[in-house]
């Protein structure tokens, strides 16, 4: 659906994602070789991170280092069966749009996207957003469907399919992005990250060998290939791990200096009686129902 600025969003809201998508639907697979990915790559512990994209919490477990937990996402119906699972303690749920991030700057130790990138038509626009709440030398671990696939090489080696060599993104379907792995970089790195890691993973995906092998054991044969797979870019989905250029130490914002207007930039918002946000710059108001902040555009 359209936002308020003409960009396009892919929303969930309502949608039956979690048991269409994920459970009982033959993923176990790639559901284990990302979660392996994030134990191995996320800080042992931080006070402050954001899953960005995080629908019904599907990672959420991974992050008990952490003090406290954003999950954020444009679907409120998602948002309210994470909570509904994980409860309030230590998580805070925000339904927003990306491209109008209401968070504060620099609040966040450490960010993280899985399966959200391909959904965003104005990746400069959502990068400035995420460098804006990471603090300094904070970390950003991003996926991203990888246009340079080997199933996309012999699809263009065949004679269909784009061209895996052009950097350019690929919309393959409406509001659904494949990207170069060099253009991903080049673009985190005009946001102000510094990549310091690559993964390619997932080389395993295909149904014959789901069927057939278990997902953990298909899982740990891809922690083997990823080294091998990814100076290639082969497998269908790419990790990043970057850090933030910014330097200095901002002071700890609490939870309820935590947010920002989307409307006008104003941060931080003010608190009322019921829990609703109100910006004291603009007048917008900002309710929270069910436990979750929603700031999405009307």
């Amino acid at each position: 659906m359209p936002t308020n600025d003409a960009r396009p969003i892919c929303d969930y809201e309502g949608s039956d994602y979690r048991t269409a998508f994920w459970e009982g639907q033959g993923r176990e697979y790639e559901d284990a070789v990302e979660r392996a990915l994030l134990r191995r790559w996320l800080p042992p512990s931080g006070r402050r991170l954001i899953d960005i994209g995080a629908g019904f919490g599907r990672l959420a477990d991974l992050y008990d280092g952490f003090e406290q937990v954003v999950l954020f996402d444009y679907s409120f119906s998602q948002l309210a069966y994470a909570r509904q699972r994980l409860g309030d303690q230590r998580f805070v749920y925000v339904a927003g749009d990306l491209y109008r991030m209401p968070l504060a700057s620099q609040t966040v130790d450490c960010a993280v996207m899985v399966r959200v990138l391909h959904h965003i038509a104005d990746v400069p626009s959502a990068l400035a957003q995420v460098t804006r709440i990471v603090r300094p030398n904070g970390r950003y671990l991003l996926e991203f469907a990888n246009k340079r696939h080997f199933k996309n090489l012999l699809r263009h080696a065949t004679g269909r399919g784009p061209d895996p060599r052009d950097h350019k993104p690929y919309e393959f379907a409406d509001v659904h992005f494949d990207f170069h792995p060099t253009w991903v970089r080049e673009r985190l790195c005009e946001a102000g990250f510094e990549v310091e890691r690559r993964r390619s993973l997932s080389i395993l995906r295909l149904g014959a060998l789901k069927r057939r092998i278990p997902g953990q054991t298909l899982a740990a044969f891809d922690r083997v290939l990823q080294p091998l797979t990814t100076p290639l870019d082969l497998g269908p989905s790419v990790f990043t791990q970057s850090r933030s250029r910014k330097t200095g130490e901002p002071p700890w914002v609490e939870t309820a200096a935590l947010f920002r207007c989307p409307d006008c930039g104003h941060e931080p918002l003010t608190a009322d009686a019921q829990g609703d946000l109100d910006c004291l710059a603009c007048g917008a108001h900002w309710p929270r129902r069910d436990g979750v902040y929603l700031f999405k555009a009307p």
